[in-house]
């Protein structure tokens, strides 16, 4: 009869991190201003970079506006707005605006690069273990997610892809971070339903198809 480890002893298992994650959720994202963004903890840029991809993918995706007609149109309205300023601040003798000489910092385009070439370099390496093979069962699973997606991007374009990501990155972090103890046991349960239905299907189905007697070679 198979034998099945009971729900008490899978209570009593050692709770592990999501995808066997040993460091904190900041430290896997870069740490810095890029997991300050992500983790919504410098709320005004996140709101910021929220509000700006929204109304770019609202542009281009649902107004059908064109790149090269969009940058034309804000870079008209930007000149008019700052020589309305200018004409005006000469004329009424108001003090003239100050013009930033740069918005972003040089540290935060190189931070965002390093941490980009970092998981990039990661994600490829992840790749090619993956496609030689050393984990069939991430293998198969990568297969079915690309089939996936390629069946997804027949309906819809590459901005809402694009945009999805996004979204996707500026909330699962935070929530994952802000409720990690909920989600940490929840994804353990899984885990655990999973691995029980696996052992059944194995005792029940996989072990009873009859195999061939193993031949042995014959010493030479």
């Amino acid at each position: 009869m198979p034998i099945y480890s009971s729900d008490s002893d899978n209570e009593t298992m050692p709770r592990t991190k999501l995808f066997g994650r040993q460091r904190p959720i900041r430290s896997v994202l870069g740490g810095g201003q890029v997991a300050d963004v992500l983790l919504w903890e410098n709320k005004g840029v996140s709101a910021a970079l929220s509000i700006g991809m929204t109304i770019l993918w609202f542009l281009f995706e649902v107004a059908e506006y064109s790149f090269v007609t969009l940058f034309c149109h804000i870079s008209i309205t930007a000149m008019l707005v700052v020589f309305i300023w200018c004409t005006s601040a000469e004329i009424f003798n108001w003090t003239p605006p100050e013009m930033p000489t740069s918005i972003l910092d040089k540290s935060t385009f190189h931070e965002f690069a390093s941490t980009f070439h970092e998981r990039f370099n990661q994600a490829l390496s992840s790749f090619v273990d993956i496609a030689c093979g050393k984990q069939p069962a991430l293998f198969f699973a990568a297969i079915f997610c690309l089939y996936i997606l390629s069946v997804i991007g027949n309906y819809f374009t590459f901005l809402n892809i694009l945009y999805l990501c996004f979204v996707c990155l500026q909330t699962l972090p935070f929530l994952y971070n802000k409720y990690e103890d909920k989600v940490e046991r929840y994804a353990g349960e899984l885990t655990r339903e999973v691995k029980k239905m696996f052992r059944r299907m194995n005792s029940n189905v996989l072990s009873k198809i009859p195999r061939g007697p193993v031949k042995e070679k014959k010493a030479r």
